[in-house]
Formats: structure tokens, sequence, C-alpha cells
């Protein structure tokens, strides 16, 4: 008695197909499903610090070129070089491509700061010397006034004599102003009061130069015992002579002045001189009238 064929898959596992030999190759299926695999995430390359590093060395080697921005050079320039050094710390490590650029910000941030402390060294050693030089000028100055106030206070002391003496001014003429003599007036008489001491002065010019000089203002001032201006005493007697025109070379002119000076300031007086009251100073001569 034979059994029935079961229902469903006619070709049960391990056997073969009717008319295939079981012994021989499997027939081809379809082709098994292919799955890539998955992809791995590549590090992109840190490459800003070699980047940065470049940049601030160029910054500061411009900066530091410039001269009134050199002072600011330093610090891109010290930047460009912590930068460097770390960018080339990265493509050691293989973190960065950029090595050459990182080397470059290194070098610049050096040279920038070798350029930096070398216009500062140079404008320190210029503002040395120039402040040298503005104290050196003061000094001088401070120098020439010091001197020239004691050549106006020697010329001034120089200027003031006893009567007798001589004072010879720039344009060669020596002046001599004799003591105060009593002068009696004459009528008539203008400028004298009564009570009043008259006294003559007489004023010696020699030309000690080669050419002639004249005299501008031959006409003395003369001062009290008390420093107060004397009325200048005119009478008719024909005795005074004032001091003008031209002096010859080697040549004197003499003039005569009679002045009145109060009772009880008559025993000193002083007497103002210049040939040449536009360019001369006044030489004074003083002393006792008696």
């Amino acid at each position: 008695m034979s059994m029935p064929t079961p229902p469903g898959d006619q070709n049960p596992v391990g056997q073969a197909p009717t008319g295939q030999d079981p012994w021989g190759p499997r027939p081809a299926g379809p082709a098994p499903s292919y799955w890539p695999p998955y992809p791995i995430p590549v590090p992109q390359p840190r490459n800003g610090m070699g980047i940065t590093a470049l940049v601030l060395g160029l910054t500061g080697v411009v900066l530091g070129l410039t001269v009134l921005l050199f002072w600011l050079s330093w610090l891109p320039a010290l930047l460009a070089v912590v930068f460097g050094f770390v960018g080339l710390s990265y493509a050691r490590r293989g973190l960065a491509t950029n090595k050459a650029m990182a080397l470059a910000g290194v070098v610049l941030g050096g040279v920038g700061l070798l350029i930096s402390a070398g216009v500062g060294v140079f404008f320190v050693v210029v503002a040395k010397e120039v402040a040298d030089d503005g104290r050196a000028e003061a000094a001088r100055v401070k120098a020439e006034a010091a001197a020239e106030e004691e050549k106006e206070k020697a010329e001034e002391k120089a200027r003031h004599l006893s009567f007798g003496q001589s004072y010879t001014f720039e344009n060669g003429l020596k002046v001599t102003v004799a003591k105060p003599q009593p002068f009696d007036p004459r009528e008539p008489v203008f400028g004298h009061a009564e009570g009043n001491k008259a006294v003559e002065v007489t004023v010696t010019v020699v030309n000690t130069g080669t050419e002639r000089l004249s005299v501008e203002s031959g006409l003395p001032s003369v001062n009290d015992a008390n420093g107060a201006s004397t009325e200048l005493v005119i009478d008719g007697s024909g005795r005074q002579k004032v001091l003008t025109g031209y002096v010859l070379p080697g040549k004197e002119a003499v003039g005569k002045y009679a002045f009145s000076l109060p009772s009880d300031a008559a025993g000193k007086a002083e007497v103002e001189f210049t040939p040449d009251a536009k360019r001369w100073a006044n030489a004074y001569w003083s002393g006792p009238t008696s």
C-alpha cells in the first residue's frame, strides 16, 4: 500500500526536484542582499592657529615698520609666536596640515618683536638725545642770560663814577664831569630861587676815535642830595656853554652849566650825562658839592 504525497511544497527540504540529480549543484537562487559598511567620520584639520599666527605676524611686522604705530606691534607679534607654536604642536600630532604657515607665523612674530624692540630703543635714544640737547640749550640760554645780566650789572656799575673820573662810551667819546663849583648868578637870572645854592657843572668830552663824532644831547641833568631834579640856571653872565655839534678826532669840547640846589640838599649832587640819548644810556657822576 502506497503513502499519499503531502499537500503544499512538492519539493521538501533535502530533496532534489523531480528530474534533478540530488547529488549535483543546486540551481542559482536570488543574490543575497548587500549592506555597505557604516562611514567612519574623519576629523577636520585644525589649521586656525597657523592661519592666525601668520596674519598676526604680518600685522606685527607692518606695524613695526610704521613710525607712529610701532609701539603697537609687539602685541600682535607676541601673539603670532604663541599661536604659531600651538599650530606647530597641532601639526606634529597630525591635527593640522599647515605646518609651514604656523612656522611662518612664528618667524614673522619674532621679526616683529625684534623690529618693535629695535625701533623702541631707537626712539628712546633719539628722545634722550633730544632731551639732552634741550637741557643743554636751556643751560646755554640760562648761562648766556646770566652772563648778559652780569655784563649789564658790570656796565651799570661802570657807569656810576665819582666826580673827576672819566667814562668812555661805545662810540669812543670819553666824558669827564668835574666836581661842581659854586656859581654866582648875575642879573637877569632865571631858574634860581633866593636861598638856594647855585653850582657850576663842567663836562669835558674827548674824541678818542678816528672819525668825527657828534654830541646830540649835550645838556646834563643834576639831582640833589634828596634825589630831586634841580633847575637849570640861566643868567646874563654868558659863562655857560652848551655842548653841541661835532668833536673831531683827538679833540675835546667843554660844556659849562649852572644848576640851583635847595640849601637843605646842596651838600651832595649827582650828574647824569650821555652824548646821544637815543643810542647810549646815561653815565652818572656823584659826590659832595663842597
